[in-house]
């Protein structure tokens, strides 16, 4: 059963999935939605508002990795995909630990089964404020073992003809086919970001960016100005479907495969953790928002 936890602020309310990858399921203004919001009753953390990214974030190529001098594999868990995708969390149920009007505190413990050797226990904490979401996602490796570590947020904004997107980054990888990390190349090769342009587009963009800033801006066509910023997330993928309304801005503490490549992942020694954060905050100065529709 996917039980919502419910927090509100002011006129800020934020609809927690937890059975559900520890999802958001909603992030509302007034009861206008900022964030893409899950149909009523859904179970699959592909449909949700955002879902936490451990212990790796994005693909790894094939579900195979060395490390240590040992080969591992992991479940191919995205359909026909040929690669892992989104890490063990998303896909798994989060335990309620404490819970407030305005925060709520969730756990994913793993084992270190489904190809992952390494024991850990990820935390995250959500609360809300009068004009913003703050998501903290901690990872501590409980093994006995140095272990490789990666995390994300993976929200879903939502767009239309008129929102504009604004973000600073060093450098834009290309991607293979199959969506991997090709070629590295200027940040502005699939929009001119840093001076600001329409989100929406005729093509696909699966692409990470490197050197990001740590901030990002969206203005909707209904005045709705949302500001994103990040703190332990040196990478951000942009995924823009073509002639989509939803879009995905997701911070992330490193590029797809990169356990893979000289690029590598960070590392933990055990009991060592790593956390990193998230906010979404609403920008009321010059917003003139729709009237809410009827929430299901």
């Amino acid at each position: 059963m996917n039980e919502l936890v419910i927090l509100k602020a002011g006129a800020v309310e934020a609809a927690l999935a937890p059975a559900a990858g520890g999802s958001l399921a909603a992030l509302r203004l007034d009861g206008v939605d900022l964030l893409r919001r899950a149909p009523p009753g859904s179970t699959d953390p592909l449909a949700m508002a955002s879902f936490p990214l451990v212990p790796y974030a994005n693909r790894i190529a094939e579900g195979r990795f060395r490390f240590g001098g040992r080969d591992f594999r992991l479940p191919l868990n995205f359909g026909d995909h040929p690669h892992s995708i989104h890490g063990l969390g998303w896909t798994a149920p989060w335990t309620v630990e404490a819970v407030a009007q305005d925060s709520v505190q969730l756990t994913h413990r793993h084992d270190g089964g489904d190809g992952w050797p390494w024991a850990y226990q990820a935390e995250q904490h959500i609360a809300v404020t009068p004009d913003a979401l703050d998501m903290v996602l901690t990872v501590r490796n409980v093994s006995e073992e140095t272990m490789p570590v990666g995390l994300g947020f993976h929200p879903y904004f939502q767009a239309d003809a008129a929102t504009r997107l604004q973000f600073d980054a060093a450098s834009l990888w290309l991607s293979t086919p199959d969506m991997l990390p090709n070629r590295e190349v200027a940040a502005d090769t699939l929009g001119n970001w840093p001076e600001g342009e329409p989100v929406m587009g005729d093509s696909l963009i699966d692409n990470v960016y490197g050197g990001w800033s740590g901030s990002a801006t969206m203005v909707r066509g209904d005045g709705a100005r949302l500001v994103l910023t990040a703190s332990g997330a040196p990478w951000l993928h942009v995924y823009r479907p073509p002639h989509s309304y939803d879009f995905c801005l997701e911070p992330v503490s490193h590029m797809p495969d990169a356990i893979n490549r000289p690029q590598g992942m960070d590392l933990l020694e055990p009991g060592g953790s790593r956390t990193l954060s998230m906010r979404i905050a609403i920008d009321k100065s010059d917003q003139t928002l729709p009237k809410p529709s009827k929430i299901a």
